[in-house]
Parts: C-alpha cells; structure tokens; sequence
C-alpha cells in the first residue's frame, strides 16, 4: 500500500513538475521578449539579491518542516503542535526577512548591484517573503504526510496566478522603462506567494491530520530539535545566497571590463542567467518529484534506524538519476542549441545551452545527491562544499572574465559543477557505508 502511495505521489508531482516548467518557460520566453537581454539581466541581478532574503526566511524552515513533521509521525506524535509551531516560527522569520529586504533595498540597489532601477524591484519583492515562508512550512508537512496534492493544486494556481499579473502590469507599465517592466514581473510573484500561501493554509485547515486532538503533546518537538536544524541550515543557506549574489553582481562588472561596456555585460549575464539556465534545467522536473518525496523518506527510515531501506531509496534514486541525466545530456549537447534560437531568437544563448549540455548531468546528479545529504542531516557538509565551491568561483570570476569573457564563465562553471558533485558523492557513499554497517 505504501509502496502504490510512493508511486502516485512521484507521478502526481512528476507531471505536475513537467506542467509548472512547461509553463513557466512559456512565461519566461515571453517576458524574455518584452524585457530584452538588458531587462533579463536586471531582472536576475534583482531576483539574486532577493533570495538571500529567501534563506533568511524560508531555507532552515523549509527543511525542518519536512524532518520535524516526518519525526513526529514517526514517534506517533500528533501533527498539530508541530504544524503550530512550524507555522508560527516561519512567519516570524519571513516578517523579519521582509523588513531587512525593505529597508536595505537602496543601499542593495546602489552599493551591490550598481544599479538604481533595482530598488523598485526589491521592494516591489518584500511583502512576499512571509508567504514564502509559511507556505514553505505547510508544504514539507504535507510532504512528511505523503500527501501531495495540496502542493501540485497550490503550484499550479500560483504559477497561473503570477503568468495573468505579471503580464496585466507588463501591459500597463513597460513603457515606463526597465525598472518598470522588471516591478511589473515582480508584482506577479509576490501577488501569486501570497495566493499560494493562502490556498496552502486552507488545505492545512481542512486536513484532519493536522486539527488537535485531546491526546496531542504540548510539543511535537523540542526547541533545540527546531534550532539545530534551523540556524546551520538558514545560516549557511544565507551565507551561500549572499556569495551568490556577490558572484552575481562580479560578473557583469567583470564582463564590462572585457566587452567596454555594462549594457552589453548585462545582456550577455541576463542571456546566461535568465534564458540559457531555465532551458538546462527544464529536463530536471522530471527528477525533482523524486527529490522532493525522497528527503521525508529517508528521514523516516533513519528515525526508525531501518537501514536497509534507506540503502536501497538512495541506490535506486541514483541509478534513475544517473541513467536520465546523461540521456538528458545528450539531447541538451546535440538540440538545445537549435531549441534556444527557436525559443529565444538569440543566438548567445544557444551556444550556451550547448556548452552547458556538457555540465547538464553532473548539475543534475549534484541536485539529487544534496537532496539524499539534507535526508540524513547532513546539511553542514553540504554547506563547506558550498562554501568552498563559491569562493574559488569568485576567485575565478574575478581573474578570468575580465581576460577572457564569457567563455570563461562558462568554464568555471563547468568546473564548478564537477567539483560539488565530486565532493557532495564522496560524502554521501561515506554515509550510505556508514548506514549499511550493522550494530
């Protein structure tokens, strides 16, 4: 019975995921021809800053929610001061994360980024960091529950909901300029968190797992069980955001240096960032269904200290990776060039998808393999690879790109993805030997 719930769960979110990315690259083609290359790199510039404001809100919730729900049905416990408690920590979280955005958008716009338009958009972005969070939390109970359909019904709406603003305020405010055209995106999506934190919560309430019941305990978890989880994860999520952001911002600075001019930085970056990426990870939907049911249930089976069952989720969940990605690969090498140009009318960015192609299953591969770690609570190993990763990316971006441009980039990258996949495999055949060992 479990066994069938697995498997209507993966092909419920597997098609859902398929869905949501076949939309959303629909919405990216077409605000990509609205906003121009220029605008997608703004845009980006923008949304990079953004989620260092994401990790301070949601990154260690979102990960708790899932484990703490998952160990509390595990123990028996009841659902309900878990989600309570969840529910109120992530609000707290997301409402001090929405002030910090607010009040630093200037300073972030003028000092980080180098550009003034990116204020409207960063505070445009703020009011929804609490619904980012919150629904965060209501998603990884639902998940530890097995139940997915709140989620796919919430994403879908969500996604459907940013398409219809986001192109309504496009309609009434491009022709104010970039700063405008990006806020008129912007707008979609924190209208559309904000509906599908509502919708989330409706589910929750309706939910009879998660009503309380005479029997519950005063809490469905200790305090320091929700610290331990939430202050590496946030901290070391806001750490990575925050060199992602500096890596971020580098690049078209260092890019302007070799091409001798920022415009044109920008537009190569936004090609990069916000049409080439989308497209090579479009395949990876298909594997982030397993991913995302993967994390609870491995958890549950090293709560239990069901080794056996842990061994095999992480070996079959490898050899499907495995055999997808490279075939992903291929098609992304010998067609996502031609795809791109179709999609794009943009000859940079099918080079791109091209080159990428080549990096695409190591990026794939490095994804699931972060997600089995963050199963068996190995988040501080994953974040002194991240760490490590992000530091020499720096320090390749600052003394190659100026030299040699965009191609640089590209092969830092590349190496990039070699290096954290290596490090995240080591690291997970060390704990899938420790977990075969028996007592």
């Amino acid at each position: 019975m479990r066994g069938k719930r697995y498997l209507k769960n993966a092909a419920l979110l597997t098609g859902a995921g398929m869905l949501l990315r076949l939309l959303g690259m629909g919405f990216r083609v077409v605000i990509a021809a609205r906003l121009g290359p220029e605008g997608m790199g703004l845009y980006q510039l923008i949304l990079s800053v953004y989620m260092v404001f994401v990790s301070l809100a949601s990154a260690g919730i979102n990960v708790a929610s899932t484990r703490l729900a998952a160990q509390s049905l595990a123990r028996g416990r009841g659902m309900a001061p878990t989600l309570r408690s969840l529910v109120t920590a992530s609000a707290g979280l997301g409402t001090a994360a929405m002030l910090a955005q607010f009040l630093l958008a200037d300073p972030a716009a003028r000092f980080l980024l180098h550009d003034a338009r990116a204020e409207l958009g960063l505070r445009t972005l703020a009011p929804s960091l609490p619904f980012v969070a919150v629904a965060g939390a209501l998603r990884g109970c639902f998940l530890a529950r097995r139940k997915v359909e709140p989620n796919i019904v919430a994403q879908l709406t969500e996604q459907a909901v940013r398409m219809a603003v986001s192109l309504l305020a496009l309609h009434k405010l491009s022709h104010w300029g970039a700063a405008y055209a990006c806020c008129a995106v912007l707008i979609g999506n924190t209208v559309s968190e904000a509906v599908s934190c509502l919708l989330m919560a409706l589910f929750a309430r309706r939910e009879p797992a998660f009503r309380p019941a005479p029997d519950d305990p005063v809490r469905g978890y200790a305090p320091r069980e929700l610290r331990e989880i939430v202050l590496p994860v946030t901290g070391s999520r806001i750490l990575s955001s925050a060199l992602q952001a500096a890596e971020s911002t580098l690049i078209p600075a260092c890019l302007a240096v070799y091409l001798g001019s920022r415009a044109d930085a920008v537009a190569q970056y936004g090609a990069l960032r916000g049409m080439a990426l989308p497209l090579i990870f479009f395949p990876f939907s298909v594997l982030s269904a397993l991913s995302g049911l993967l994390m609870p249930e491995i958890t549950r089976a090293a709560t239990r200290k069901d080794r056996g069952t842990a061994v095999r989720l992480i070996r079959l969940a490898m050899g499907i990776t495995g055999v997808f990605s490279v075939a992903a690969g291929v098609v992304l090498v010998l067609f996502g060039g031609p795809i791109a140009e179709l999609l794009y009318h943009d000859a940079q960015t099918g080079a791109y998808v091209r080159i990428l192609g080549f990096a695409a299953p190591f990026m794939y591969l490095e994804s699931m393999v972060d997600g089995i770690l963050r199963g068996l609570g190995e988040q501080m190993a994953t974040f002194r690879y991240s760490l490590l990763d992000s530091v020499l990316r720096i320090a390749g971006v600052s003394l190659l790109v100026p030299r040699f441009g965009m191609m640089a980039f590209l092969g830092i990258m590349v190496a990039s993805n070699l290096l954290t996949f290596a490090l995240n495999s080591a690291r997970m055949v060390f704990c899938l030997r420790r977990i075969g060992q028996t007592p």
